[in-house]
């Protein structure tokens, strides 16, 4: 190597090795200021971090919300320090947000939140789901590419994940999908410093990583994760993926370039001590100033955005001639502007099981709808997504078009790809029994507090399965989903209200729960929806009481028949009015007035009664404590799904009495 070239080598060794100083010093700042937080691991990652961001991450300086951009997601999500400072140097947030870490009202909040911080693509911060969501939006890049072509969708996931993420059960269940799938877009970095909050990791963990993840059909590259030659390296390795996932292992120092406090578990949790912190920048060769970004470091980290910016330039390019294209246009429309199209349902006016109704639906909207992606946790007959699963395929590494998703029982990771789906800008889906939510619940809040539209599907949502047992039935799930704030949970009356439900859920930005039956139910709203009523309303007088009205009946689901059939033989035997009042979706309900919830639920009459088979706590709120609730308050029985209505109370002849006992009517 001449002297010219060896200087300009040292150059850039010594631009690079300033602004991950710079990196390091906003990092422990931050932390600093805010008495709370995580250094050590973000220092431990700041080498990585710095070279994705610098060299290989694809995005637009000029809009963080670019569909064709590469996806970055801190799965370490306590390493949120660093990835604020890295949008810092990018331009998406300024110094002084960094100032306000962790506080009330900032743009810096303690675990980066999707939807908040402008360049955060997912929430994260319970460890593992950061992965799993990655894994979706890989499978997102891969499916829409099979539809689009590479001249639109060409873009890498990279996932930041560290030695707690890879001990969580979901980032090893995606991992095996991910490679089962063929992702050969996405790119996770370990950030392997085998320190935890509690110590080293050798007191939990012996697990061979590397062999694990190549059989997991994973590329594994292991690195000095302080080198950034061998990163970068490693990095444009993986961009070239061919036909796997790739895993970079980054075996690295927990803390490093601190002064005396390297390889320190305290470091992990805690902001450094003010010495430190001294002491670190005078090694670091930083100024003791808080916060420091010079003009001169950003002009270095931004000299590609040229580059950045024409790659976005020639992404329009190919966009634009897409839509004019008869073929490509719709499918643009889709994939990028989000904007499905409207789907033929069939009739769904008889007699049938709500789970079945909502299968009829799905099929409809698969046949209608390109940019529509799930599948069922191994259970497709008994979910009804068969008919989905027939017409559009299962996806494969030979067949990417392919938007059927065989999860396998893996009802965590589903939820948690089906989530990164849904970020990545795919309508998706995903099926399981009600009592698996459980399992689920993790990705659904995750769901709920992103404020994205995945719908989670639940069928066999009550007791009425039958002989399963108690294992199977679900008796506190329904209560305990409507606890979640932003989830909307919506349990239909029949089929006709299934479809309506089906349809506002595949539209809507919102987390959507369908709870759906197993037992066939009779026809009830159709009257309420051929007259343009709206499922959107939550709920709704299904039943107008005949004469002075006297008691409310509040029922959902497959108690809706029930509850109108307890109504009919009150007013003949008792001559009293009962309305019958059905709330499909609680918290739809609860957004719309006052008034029209008062119109519903007249609050002059105190004589009221709530029906639903499962746990009764949240229906006081409407029935009061001088009310009746019915429903089960323990776990349910083994036993054809008849004698358990008998045993449980869930006939007209119990409920007519209860009633009787409780109101005298």
């Amino acid at each position: 190597m001449n002297s010219i070239a060896q200087d300009c080598v040292s150059a850039a060794l010594n631009t690079d090795e300033s602004l991950v100083a710079i990196l390091k010093g906003l990092i422990m700042d931050g932390v600093r200021q805010a008495n709370s937080g995580h250094t050590g691991g973000a220092f431990s990652s700041a080498d990585f971090a710095y070279t994705l961001f610098k060299k290989h991450l694809r995005f637009d300086p000029d809009d963080a919300a670019w569909w064709g951009r590469d996806r970055f997601i801190l799965s370490a999500g306590h390493e949120s320090m660093l990835l604020y400072s890295l949008l810092t140097m990018v331009g998406y947030l300024d110094t002084s947000e960094l100032a306000r870490f962790r506080q009330l009202g900032s743009k810096t909040p303690g675990h980066p939140e999707f939807g908040y911080t402008p360049g955060v693509e997912a929430t994260t911060g319970p460890l593992g789901q950061g992965i799993a969501m990655g894994v979706g939006m890989a499978l997102g890049t891969r499916i829409a590419q099979a539809h689009l072509g590479k001249g639109i969708i060409d873009n890498a996931t990279y996932v930041l994940v560290g030695d707690g993420d890879l001990q969580e059960p979901v980032a090893l269940g995606s991992a095996q999908l991910a490679g089962h799938y063929g992702l050969d877009s996405l790119i996770v970095y370990y950030d392997c410093n085998k320190i935890q909050i509690s110590g080293k990791i050798s007191r939990n963990d012996s697990t061979d990583i590397p062999a694990m993840f190549r059989a997991f059909q994973w590329n594994v590259v292991e690195v000095d994760g302080h080198n950034r030659q061998q990163i970068d390296a490693a990095l444009t390795l993986a961009r070239h993926g061919n036909g796997k996932p790739t895993i970079i292992i980054g075996h690295t120092t927990m803390a490093h370039g601190c002064a005396t406090m390297e390889g320190d578990k305290e470091t992990h949790g805690s902001p450094l001590p003010h010495a430190e912190i001294a002491a670190t920048k005078v090694k670091l060769g930083l100024p003791e100033e808080p916060f420091y970004l010079p003009e001169s470091a950003l002009a270095d980290f931004r000299s590609h955005y040229p580059a950045l910016r024409q790659s976005r330039q020639q992404w329009n390019k190919s966009v634009a001639q897409a839509r004019q294209s008869s073929a490509l246009a719709p499918l643009v429309a889709e994939f990028i502007d989000g904007v499905l199209p409207a789907v033929q349902y069939p009739d769904l006016n008889s007699k049938m099981a709500t789970r079945k109704a909502f299968g009829m639906a799905l099929e409809a909207a698969g046949k209608a709808c390109t940019a529509l992606v799930g599948g069922s946790a191994d259970l497709e007959p008994s979910n009804n997504t068969t008919g989905f699963m027939k017409h559009v395929g299962d996806y494969t590494k030979q067949n990417p078009a392919g938007r059927s998703l065989p999860f396998g029982v893996r009802e965590f990771p589903m939820g948690a790809i089906t989530n990164g789906l849904q970020l990545f800008g795919i309508k998706s889906f995903g099926a399981t029994f009600l009592t698996f939510s459980d399992y689920e619940r993790g990705a659904i809040r995750l769901a709920a507090l992103q404020n994205i539209g995945t719908m989670f599907i639940f069928t066999h949502d009550s007791i009425y399965l039958g002989e399963d047992g108690p294992t199977h039935q679900p008796v506190e799930h329904i209560p305990s989903l409507r606890l979640i704030p932003n989830l909307l949970v919506i349990r239909p009356a029949d089929a006709p209200e299934t479809g309506a439900a089906f349809d506002f859920a595949l539209r809507t930005k919102r987390p959507t729960l369908l709870s759906l039956t197993r037992q066939d139910l009779p026809v009830v709203t159709q009257n309420y929806y051929q007259q343009g009523g709206s499922i959107e309303r939550g709920g709704y007088v299904l039943r107008q009481e005949n004469g002075t009205l006297g008691l409310v009946i509040i029922a959902t689901g497959s108690e809706i028949e029930l509850a109108l059939s307890v109504a009919q033989t009150i007013e003949a035997e008792a001559h009293v009015g009962v309305r019958v009042v059905n709330i499909p979706c609680v918290e739809l309900f609860e957004e719309q007035s006052q008034h029209y919830r008062d119109e519903v639920i007249p609050t002059a009459v105190r004589n009221r009664v709530s029906l639903e088979a499962a746990t009764t706590a949240g229906w006081y709120k409407y029935v009061g404590l001088d009310g009746l609730a019915i429903g089960i308050d323990t776990f349910g029985e083994s036993g054809p799904a008849e004698q358990l209505a008998e045993h449980f109370g869930f006939t007209a002849t119990h409920v007519r009495a209860k009633i009787q006992t409780k109101f005298g009517i």
